[in-house]
């Protein structure tokens, strides 16, 4: 994809000197650069239908907070990244703040918050929160390899905890790049850019 092209898809903007807002993370350097080739693949082709049926069973994992198993759909250099959005004029060539993230992860980060929630300090998930994570858009690219696919997609994540508090929701789009690994497609990067530039949810402690 080239610069014109990326700088016209005001969702996905980027500084111009990066091919991707995760060469700006801390946790960047180790991130998969692997970038789509061409147009999107058709709605009947194998490989968009295996990406789309990737994300439906993802969600399903992530309503039942099934995270271990979540776990086991990422590859081991996954990188998990949210930066965070910014109101700029027209034109500007970036709606990201560089160096700010509200996710910077990697596979160890993202086992260790997994992880917390088996122990009493998860307080902001215990009692666990009811989730449904709407997802919708989807499109998928072709690589340079075989190996790899880049999957676009709008996610409408709904969240409700306790009895009392209003349900809360978050709006995002997001870039995926899956691998195959043996007979199996695994997330080996996500890109999340939220469509506020202000959070409302309460905090964080769920995955997008």
């Amino acid at each position: 994809m080239t610069s014109a092209e990326k700088s016209q898809r005001p969702g996905f903007a980027r500084p111009k000197d990066a091919s991707g807002p995760w060469e700006l993370a801390v946790l960047g350097d180790h991130a998969p650069k692997t970038v789509r080739s061409g147009k999107p693949l058709p709605f009947n082709d194998a490989r968009h239908l295996q990406a789309h049926q990737f994300l439906v069973d993802e969600a399903y994992l992530l309503d039942a907070q099934q995270y271990t198993e979540w776990l086991d759909t990422l590859t081991e250099d996954i990188h998990y990244f949210m930066p965070v959005r910014v109101t700029t004029a027209s034109g500007a060539g970036f709606d990201t703040s560089p160096g700010m993230a509200h996710f910077d992860e990697n596979k160890y980060s993202l086992n260790r918050r997994v992880a917390r929630f088996a122990t009493e300090h998860a307080w902001t998930e215990d009692p666990p929160s009811r989730l449904r994570h709407h997802i919708t858009n989807v499109r998928t690219f072709a690589c340079d390899d075989d190996q790899h696919l880049i999957v676009e997609s709008a996610e409408l994540l709904f969240r409700s905890r306790g009895d009392v508090n209003e349900a809360a929701f978050v709006s995002c789009g997001r870039e995926d790049l899956l691998r195959r690994t043996g007979d199996q497609w695994k997330l080996a990067r996500r890109t999340i850019y939220v469509d506020e530039s202000v959070l409302r949810m309460q905090n964080l402690a769920v995955f997008l």
